[in-house]
């Protein structure tokens, strides 16, 4: 009906702005329903996919992550509490208060509910701030809006400390999305990630919000532990703990609470078995790489291994093994959705199986041998997102050379 009414109304405008309120239409109708217009060949190289039914999928296999975000981020605030950590004085205390819900670790329902009330905002600010962004260049260049967003604005918030200031959220998000994406020309032509541009630009703007090692403006301090609340107090993650401790630090946690994710960090990274899950689903649906997965692990493996055959009497962070690394901070998340990114990260079979080898190794070597930073693997990512065109042109040039070699014999 809307459509008709456009037909019918576009005499009366001028086109300039009626073509621009035609391309908002086009937006909402292809967000909400299947558009008219659909792909009758293979989008992508190998694959039959448009781009909605693709960052859909991608959205089923956060939902581990998301659930976690949701949960665990209640779960740490109450686990202060029970400590005797009295609440901070915030809305999201008045309206757990208000809703009667206890601050009760073993409360299920009220740790969902109260991790909500923090993941929410950020999620909210995240897209709301992205989408305005998205329109405006959708505006100015006079094409559709995608949704290219709809999965970055997914990352950024579970890739985000709980009480980081939604002021900062919404400059982080400006800065990946315009930045990271849109001066190479929008989706699809960024060569970096945005939501990892957006992380980065945080975590360099205000360490003390993203860094790890404070991750609230409270003033009451704590060593590290299981026993920290976003919304409590501050302290260390079990990262930072292994970085300032070595294997001794971490050698009286359950390796099975960081695995399944019941441990302080980013609200969405914390849960390498739902990153586990995600990981499947990616890759039975032949979205994500598992030759990146793959070399990522590979990488990992090599380097800690190495690290803890050479040892250090000064950095500790030395003998930390291998499936310690795999499960801290945000080695997961990044190996399975970050890393795939299907447009910065790398594109022949051969360049992804260095790309993601490269990353492991890169992850390890900035979290044990630079003390300012214990989480590599952003840095790394985004360092391999640069050199992933190198790489895979080297490749092509290489098996150009082959089959020339091969010609000629």
């Amino acid at each position: 009906m809307l459509r008709r009414l456009l037909d019918r109304a576009a005499p009366h405008f001028e086109h300039g702005r009626l073509s621009r309120f035609s391309a908002l239409y086009e937006a909402a109708d292809t967000f909400l329903y299947t558009p008219g217009r659909v792909t009758t060949g293979a989008s992508h190289v190998r694959d039959g996919l448009d781009l909605k039914r693709m960052m859909l999928l991608v959205i089923v296999a956060l939902v581990g992550p998301i659930m976690m975000a949701l949960y665990n981020t209640g779960l740490q605030a109450h686990l202060a509490i029970e400590a005797g950590v009295p609440p901070l004085d915030t809305w999201q205390t008045a309206a757990m208060r208000w809703s009667g819900l206890p601050f009760a670790s073993a409360d299920l329902v009220a740790c969902a509910v109260h991790g909500a009330l923090y993941f929410v905002p950020v999620m909210l600010v995240t897209y709301v701030t992205g989408g305005l962004w998205e329109t405006l260049f959708a505006q100015v260049r006079g094409h559709e809006i995608n949704e290219g967003f709809f999965v970055t604005g997914m990352l950024i918030p579970l890739t985000l400390p709980a009480a980081i200031p939604l002021w900062q959220v919404a400059l982080g998000t400006s800065f990946g999305v315009v930045i990271g994406k849109e001066i190479f020309g929008g989706t699809g032509m960024n060569i970096l990630n945005p939501a990892l541009t957006a992380r980065a630009f945080l975590f360099f703007a205000y360490p003390a919000q993203i860094s790890g090692n404070i991750w609230t403006p409270a003033a009451i301090g704590s060593a590290g532990g299981p026993a920290i609340a976003p919304d409590a107090y501050t302290g260390a993650t079990w990262l930072a703990t292994a970085a300032d401790g070595g294997v001794a630090a971490v050698r009286g946690l359950p390796w099975r609470d960081a695995f399944f994710g019941f441990v302080p960090g980013s609200m969405g990274e914390t849960s390498a078995l739902a990153c586990l899950a995600g990981a499947l689903l990616l890759i039975v649906t032949g979205i994500g790489s598992w030759r990146i997965m793959v070399g990522v692990v590979v990488g990992t493996v090599a380097a800690a291994v190495s690290l803890n055959a050479i040892g250090s009497a000064t950095n500790p962070f030395f003998d930390v093994p291998f499936w310690w690394h795999m499960v801290l901070g945000g080695w997961a998340f990044g190996t399975v959705y970050m890393a795939t990114d299907p447009v910065s990260g790398a594109h022949t079979n051969s360049g992804r199986w260095i790309y993601g080898l490269l990353i492991g190794v890169l992850a390890v070597l900035i979290r044990v041998v630079n003390p300012a930073y214990p989480e590599g693997m952003m840095l790394a990512i985004l360092f391999m997102n640069v050199f992933a065109p190198v790489i895979d042109h080297v490749v092509v040039r290489a098996n150009v050379s082959r089959r020339r070699a091969r010609a000629a014999v």
